[in-house]
């Protein structure tokens, strides 16, 4: 072989145990190195140096100063062929009627005919103007010499000289010698120049509009980042969208599309316009390329909002500063504001700011809550601090279930009447049970209006954080029907829509907040039967439907186009509770933040505001009560309850031995006791001390009999 070396590595003696085997090892030569033809080099070379950076950098930098001059050119055109004929007023014209706006058209059209009069005017002028000038130049070229001469025969009577008459006659034409002098001397080097000089100044206009491809562009111009937002900038955001209807519409408005556009207002931190769309353009085909339209305005998505107001084919746009909805917002006034205090039926909760950076309040009066949104958007939060506020008017009492129980409620101990915090079927359970009080409590409150059409209730709350635990639950009662579920038997889903159905008029009302709403964590009549419909970041469109209904979504509500994780604490708000701008059906709110150390400070200012709570944390089913000893807990601390709210915490501490309870049952129970109630302020009220002597007295009794 003699083209290949072979290497046989081969042991003299036998291989002991374990060591190796011969090994037969080809190892081919080296083939010989293949010279690269002369074409590929030069075409590698070529294409080194077209792709090379600062040959691109060059050839950017030539065609842009190229078409900036040419480009120039046509805009001074432009400019000049506008300002002399009646093309401009055509063009509004044109477009005045395009948009269907008649008065506007006579009103350009009258511009016209007045500009038109002048310029026959001027040109008649013009006929008449060269017979006119030379008689000027004239009379003028005689008083002038006229003048020069009586100058000169003054100069001659003063100096006695006659050859001073023509003195200043002479200094004239030399005068007149040197400026033709000056002017042959100029003239060459000014022809030479002045077509350079032309030229920089049409170089000038093109640079100051851009007038050359983006792509050629400097890379700080062409990001646009940060771009003022101008008439201009929307038209052609708009022309680019990628709809051809809108496309032509533009193309063939007169005015470029400028008679499309309502003013560009300051609107917080952005600024808003309103776009009548041509005919053939409907407003769900803007809607649906909200990332282009964006990224035409040299924005990111969540930086442009379409929504619809009122006027038809209207879309209208808020636009905001490059980056500005990446700041905080700053701190609630519930924070910085110690002495603020809160009226649930005429107040609003300060939630936060809208995105004109005015403040977002809303109204709770009557009015059942839904939160959705993905996981640690800040879900908690947001429906926690309309309850710090609402805490602060000491009329309102809350039932809360935490049933993901990482303490985020555990600062209103003492002061709900019942926090159940936890996760498991047990709170599910408890829960369950809570909202059902609830119902017993509204009915009980409507067989009072009943009787009395004039009665007012206190308001009472039910709070049920991430109720898809309780939705979803699998557990059943001893008589077989589940806590969860979507059906009619389900004791959570019936007990929810039986508060949304009649609680409202007794002030019975029913907070929920759920991640990611489905048809199986949160049913549609579940969502329907809130007022107050809001979501953070959601990842669906059909997800933001079920959140806050067609309606809002159909507006432009776009929870699912917020960014997951960087757009936490802003939500979508569906409810006339809100203040929302005319024709719109939703409003973006970006909502304070209240940390648990702010949110204890909030609640201890409520607590001051009560006369002492006793927090049941849970729920007792099915054992035998000692109906005064129950009531020895309810009252706590307080020196006196009114009767009405010693049922109403009897009823939360157990529903099925007291939810039926009425002012007599309690009074049976008190006057066998010995500790009746009594009037105080004109109300009945029982008193702490008389059943706890009551009590005494009967374990006392009960201690002698023993004996």
């Amino acid at each position: 072989m003699s083209e290949n070396v072979i290497n046989l590595h081969k042991a003299t003696d036998p291989p002991a145990d374990g060591a190796a085997p011969t090994v037969l090892t080809v190892v081919p030569d080296p083939a010989p190195a293949r010279p690269v033809p002369l074409w590929v080099r030069s075409g590698r070379t070529l294409k080194s140096a077209v792709t090379h950076e600062s040959t691109r950098a060059t050839v950017r930098a030539a065609t842009r100063h190229s078409l900036y001059t040419l480009n120039g050119g046509r805009i001074v055109a432009r400019r000049a062929w506008d300002g002399r004929t009646g093309s401009r007023y055509e063009r509004m014209i044109r477009a005045a009627e395009a948009a269907g706006n008649l008065e506007a058209a006579q009103e350009w059209e009258e511009r016209l005919q007045r500009f038109r009069a002048a310029r026959h005017h001027r040109r008649m002028d013009l006929l008449h103007s060269p017979v006119d000038a030379a008689k000027g130049v004239a009379v003028g070229a005689g008083m002038s010499i006229g003048a020069l001469v009586a100058l000169g025969v003054v100069m001659a009577l003063n100096t006695g000289e006659v050859r001073d008459v023509v003195t200043p006659l002479s200094a004239t034409v030399d005068f007149i010698a040197t400026l033709i002098r000056i002017v042959q001397v100029v003239w060459g080097p000014a022809l030479s120049i002045g077509p350079f000089l032309a030229l920089l100044a049409l170089w000038s206009v093109g640079r100051k509009q851009h007038a050359a491809p983006n792509w050629a562009l400097p890379a700080n111009v062409r990001a646009g980042e940060g771009e003022p937002i101008t008439p201009s900038i929307v038209v052609k955001a708009l022309r680019d969208l990628g709809v051809p209807a809108l496309a032509r519409a533009i193309k063939e408005m007169g005015d470029a599309g400028a008679s499309m556009l309502g003013p560009i207002r300051i609107a917080g931190c952005g600024v808003e316009v309103d776009v009548t769309l041509p005919s053939g353009v409907s407003t769900n085909e803007v809607q649906g390329k909200r990332r282009k339209l964006a990224e035409n305005l040299s924005r990111h998505e969540h930086e442009v909002f379409i929504t619809i107001p009122q006027a038809a084919r209207t879309v209208r746009l808020w636009v905001a500063d490059s980056g500005a909805l990446d700041e905080p917002i700053g701190p609630s006034p519930l924070v910085t504001d110690e002495t603020m205090a809160a009226d649930y039926t005429k107040g609003k909760a300060p939630w936060g700011q809208d995105l004109r950076g005015d403040a977002a309040a809303l109204s709770l009066y009557q009015r059942h809550l839904l939160i959705t949104g993905l996981s640690n958007q800040g879900k908690t939060a947001a429906l926690r601090a309309l309850a710090l506020w609402a805490c602060l008017d000491r009329r309102v009492e809350f039932r809360i279930a935490d049933l993901k129980g990482a303490g985020d409620w555990a600062m209103f101990d003492d002061l709900a009447t019942v926090l159940i915090q936890g996760p498991a079927d047990e709170q599910v359970i408890e829960a369950t049970e809570m909202v059902e009080s609830l119902v017993e409590e509204m009915n009980r409150r409507i067989e009072i209006r009943r009787r009395d059409p004039g009665a007012v209730f206190d308001p009472l709350i039910g709070i049920v954080d991430e109720a898809q635990v309780a939705f979803m639950c699998p557990v059943k009662d001893e008589d077989g029907r589940p806590y969860g579920g979507s059906k009619a038997i389900s004791r959570y889903f019936m007990a929810v829509r039986k508060v949304h159905n009649q609680g409202r008029v007794v002030d019975v009302l029913l907070w929920e907040g759920t991640q990611d709403p489905t048809d199986q964590n949160l049913p549609k009549l579940v969502r329907e039967g809130a007022h107050t419909r809001a979501s953070l970041a959601l990842g669906t469109e059909s997800q933001a439907r079920m959140a806050l209904g067609d309606k809002a979504v159909d507006g432009g509500a776009a929870p699912h186009l917020l960014r997951q994780g960087l757009d936490k604490g802003t939500l979508v708000v569906a409810s006339d509770g809100i203040e929302i701008p005319a024709g719109q059906a939703s409003l973006t709110v970006r909502t304070h933040y209240i940390n648990d150390e702010q949110a204890t400070a909030i609640t201890d200012r409520a607590k001051a505001l009560r006369d002492g709570v006793t927090t049941l944390h849970a729920i007792d089913r099915g054992e035998e009560r000692d109906p005064l000893a129950d009531i020895a807990t309810v009252l706590g601390n307080d020196t006196r309850v009114r009767t009405q709210e010693v049922i109403t915490r009897l009823a939360a501490l157990n529903a099925d031995a007291y939810a039926g309870w009425s002012f007599i049952d309690l009074k049976r129970v008190l006057d066998a006791a010995g500790a009746e109630p009594y009037k105080s302020d004109g109300r009945m009220v029982v008193g702490r001390d008389r059943v706890a002597r009551a009590l005494a007295n009967r374990d006392n009794e009960g201690s002698a009999s023993a004996e």
